[in-house]
């Protein structure tokens, strides 16, 4: 998730030096256990969780404990269709939207809230599972029955064992961005090599670690490997 950190923290230091301020409000949907809101919480701003998981956020409160961040954390239960039940709607300098499209009925609605629960200029950082990865990881391991019902399927899935319910092209998700009233900034492929790699081949030769993070950073812009990514990053800002 170097990438997509790396993006977001960009975004967020442009906010609030657009903003004149040090602290921004950030929302956190379908946050979990605070991957990215224990980062976001120790550069300065106030971070809300939204996660429908008991556990998770039992996870998230031990963890920002840990860290040092729980006075600028909070977690609330709720999921991105019910968001306005548990949180201020156009409250938000930045809305991370990680890893929840897979999962909902209705993945345009749960971009609208996300865009709504912005403020006016607000980030929205969107991280969802590409269907171009799993294709090739399909045909790779010898599935190519699979990896074409992946292909042909309106939902991207490879079968009723499929544990993804939803993935999507970086079209499919540039369009609900700008849908929802979200200029496109950047798009960005996630784990295009990283999963495909055997990981002996990464354990066992010294650097290759550090090699393969340089390798992903460096073809995450590149339309060409973004179509055959893992997951894929969206980067917006709302529209006045």
């Amino acid at each position: 998730m170097a990438v997509v950190w790396d993006v977001l923290k960009d975004a967020l230091d442009s906010r609030a030096k657009a903003k004149g301020t040090d602290t921004l409000d950030v929302l956190d949907t379908g946050g979990g256990s605070g991957n990215f809101a224990v980062l976001v919480a120790g550069l300065g701003h106030r971070v809300t969780v939204v996660d429908p998981s008991p556990n998770a956020l039992f996870a998230l409160e031990r963890r920002v404990a840990e860290a040092g961040v729980a006075d600028r954390v909070h977690g609330v239960q709720g999921d991105v269709h019910g968001l306005f039940d548990v949180v201020e709607r156009g409250g938000y300098d930045a809305v991370l939207c990680h890893g929840v499209l897979e999962y909902v009925d209705d993945p345009a609605e749960g971009v609208r809230n996300a865009a709504e629960a912005l403020r006016p200029s607000g980030a929205l950082s969107l991280l969802a599972a590409g269907l171009g990865g799993a294709v090739l990881a399909r045909a790779l391991a010898g599935h190519f029955s699979e990896a074409r019902q992946a292909l042909s399927d309106p939902a991207g899935r490879w079968g009723e064992g499929d544990p993804v319910p939803r993935r999507f092209t970086a079209e499919q998700l540039t369009d609900l961005v700008s849908a929802a009233g979200v200029e496109v900034g950047a798009v960005h492929g996630v784990r295009v090599f990283a999963d495909l790699v055997p990981g002996a081949l990464v354990d066992a030769e010294p650097g290759a670690l550090d090699a393969l993070l340089q390798l992903e950073a460096a073809a995450a812009e590149l339309p060409a490997f973004q179509s055959v990514a893992t997951q894929l990053h969206v980067l917006g800002e709302k529209r006045r």
